[in-house]
């Protein structure tokens, strides 16, 4: 999945059987999960845009490891 240029690394839990995921290319920990593929767009997405908010509030310049 991608999302404003950052890409998500996706992996399946097989003990809380759902879709677990997390912004790949960044060294901060930003996850989401869900239990199907639409949702998990979703909420990718919106991890994205809560990252970037909290960078800006923060004054923190959002990372995007190539």
């Amino acid at each position: 999945m991608k999302y404003k240029g950052y890409n998500a690394h996706i992996e399946y839990s097989e003990e809380n059987r759902c879709l677990v995921g997390h912004i790949a290319g960044i060294t901060d920990i930003v996850g989401f999960h869900a239990d199907t593929v639409s949702e998990l767009q979703e909420v990718f997405e919106e991890a994205v845009k809560d990252y970037l908010e909290t960078c800006e509030k923060l004054s923190k310049p959002s990372q995007k490891l190539d």
